[in-house]
Order: structure tokens, then C-alpha cells, then sequence
């Protein structure tokens, strides 16, 4: 087991120039196409590699509070999620509260936007 851990160590602590040689022996020598491995142990390796972080591709439109124009709030908010007019009023009283969920980042800002521009605050989660 130490001498994989020491081989490990060796791999992440390549130079670039060292992982294109041991590219080349792999792929003259035994066939193998290493190109994820040599991204893999150039850029760093190990551990930290595999917790890149992921990008959030889904957000929640959460509106904090109505604001001056809560008429205006209540009407954008119906306009955007389709709901009845007894609907929206509902969720901008009931603030904070969920408007939109699980949409894409600009369709998240957009709706922000339009909310913040009647005078709602608007937090994205």
C-alpha cells in the first residue's frame, strides 16, 4: 500500500514536459491513449482534481419582500408564473417566498431584474 501511495506522489508531482514523455511510452509501448490521465496529473492530480466544484445550473427566484408597488409586484408576479391574480397576491403577502423554481441562471436574472425594476426585493438561491 505505501508503495502506491509513493507512486501517487510521483504522478502528481510530474512536470509537464514529464507527463508528455510518460504519454508518448504509453501510447508507443502499450497501446494506451493516456490524454484524460496526463490532463488529470498535469493540472494537479490527486484529490483536489476530482472535487472541482460544479457549476449550479438551476435556481430558485425567492421574493424577499413586495416593496413600495406591491400592485405592480402582484401584477408582474402573475404575468410571469401564470398564475391567477388571487394566486400571485398570495405568494407576494406570503413573502418570502419562492416565485420561480429549478430555472436557468438568465432566465433567473431576468425575472430578478423585472421584479427588482417594480420595486420588489428579489434574493436568487
Amino acid at each position: 500500500m505505501a508503495d502506491l501511495k509513493d507512486f501517487a506522489e510521483q504522478l502528481v508531482n510530474l512536470t509537464v514536459k514529464e507527463v508528455n514523455e510518460l504519454a508518448g511510452i504509453l501510447k508507443d509501448e502499450y497501446g494506451i491513449e493516456p490524454a484524460a490521465a496526463a490532463v488529470a496529473v498535469a493540472a494537479g492530480g490527486g484529490a483536489e482534481a476530482g472535487e472541482a466544484a460544479e457549476e449550479k445550473t438551476e435556481f430558485d427566484v425567492i421574493l424577499k419582500a413586495a416593496g413600495a408597488s406591491k400592485l405592480a409586484v402582484v401584477k408582474l408576479v402573475k404575468e410571469l408564473t401564470g398564475l391567477g391574480l388571487k394566486d400571485a397576491k398570495d405568494i407576494v403577502d406570503s413573502a418570502p417566498k419562492p416565485v420561480k423554481e429549478g430555472v436557468s441562471k438568465d432566465e433567473a436574472e431576468g425575472i430578478k431584474k423585472s421584479l427588482e425594476e417594480a420595486g420588489a426585493e428579489v434574493e436568487l438561491k
